[in-house]
């Protein structure tokens, strides 16, 4: 396992790096993009039912919150602030297509953008677009949490309050949008450590958002919750190499990923520690190597 750790650190400093200054997104929504249906609004937030949210506030988010050490994960409780934050994210990268879905759950929705969604090939959509969409459908966000951009519904679905998780879902957002075989970089996260290219890119590209905006609170806030996120895809990425060889339990997959994430915590606090003082360029190489 030791060694599976290290060559995951290593990929991460090898993962490339963004370009410095900031690159904001111009018109990087191709001609396929999926279009918002007239008076559609690009965010919709779903309506409050107290049992529902409270189910995955107070039961299924505990061992995230636990490991992110942040209340707001996860607590299906969006403010205004949040939302705005993303919005702001999304008006200053030009991206006008994607959707946006604050704690909603919205199958037919969904469904209805999969098959709509001609910016990625039909044999894509029809197989690993289905899964996921048939994931969503079963095991709503709703309940069980999840923030996750979609990129065969070109869809972000947020269910924590907190302005960095928003943005990070929003910079998976623009890396698509960025590429032209959109279908075959979604399907490369099923590579072993690939994903921890895509989480670097836009872990790098939230902080890099907000640093270029002399935003050094959210910036704190970016390392303090982003970097013990990227340990926990480390270590979602070992333990799917480990499963190779065993099955492996649910509390040892938490007891690996917490473990991991302290790192990230130790790191992302120093590094907050450091915004007014001495800021860089960011870039997820960056931000790959701070987390060494």
């Amino acid at each position: 396992m030791l060694r599976i750790f290290c060559a995951l650190w290593v990929f991460v400093v090898l993962a490339g790096c963004a370009a410095v200054p900031y690159p904001y997104g111009r018109d990087i929504e191709g001609p396929k993009a999926l279009a918002l249906r007239d008076r559609e609004s690009q965010i919709e937030r779903g309506r409050p039912i107290a049992f529902v949210d409270g189910l995955g506030h107070y039961f299924f988010s505990l061992p995230t919150k636990l490991i992110l050490w942040n209340w707001s994960v996860e607590n299906h409780r969006i403010t205004p602030e949040t939302e705005q934050a993303l919005c702001d994210y999304l008006a200053a990268n030009d991206l006008r297509q994607v959707k946006v879905r604050l704690n909603e759950y919205a199958p037919g929705g969904e469904w209805s953008r999969l098959v709509r969604n001609r910016e990625i090939g039909g044999g894509w959509r029809y197989t690993l677009g289905v899964l996921s969409t048939v994931f969503y459908t079963i095991f709503p966000g709703r309940v069980f949490g999840g923030d996750h951009y979609n990129p065969y519904t070109n869809t972000i679905s947020i269910y924590s309050d907190h302005p960095s998780i928003a943005l990070h879902e929003g910079a998976h957002a623009k890396d698509f949008a960025q590429r032209e075989l959109k279908g075959l970089y979604a399907a490369s996260r099923m590579i072993p450590l690939f994903p921890l290219y895509q989480e670097a890119w836009a872990t790098g590209d939230a902080i890099g958002f907000h640093r270029d905006q002399q935003a050094a609170e959210a910036e704190k806030n970016d390392y303090r919750v982003l970097y013990p996120a990227y340990g926990t895809y480390i270590a979602g990425e070992s333990l799917g190499i480990a499963s190779w060889f065993g099955p492996i339990s649910y509390p040892v997959e938490l007891a690996v990923q917490a473990a991991v994430a302290i790192p990230g915590h130790v790191v992302g606090r120093i590094k907050a520690s450091q915004v007014d003082e001495a800021p860089e360029p960011t870039d997820s190489a960056v931000v790959a190597e701070d987390i060494l």
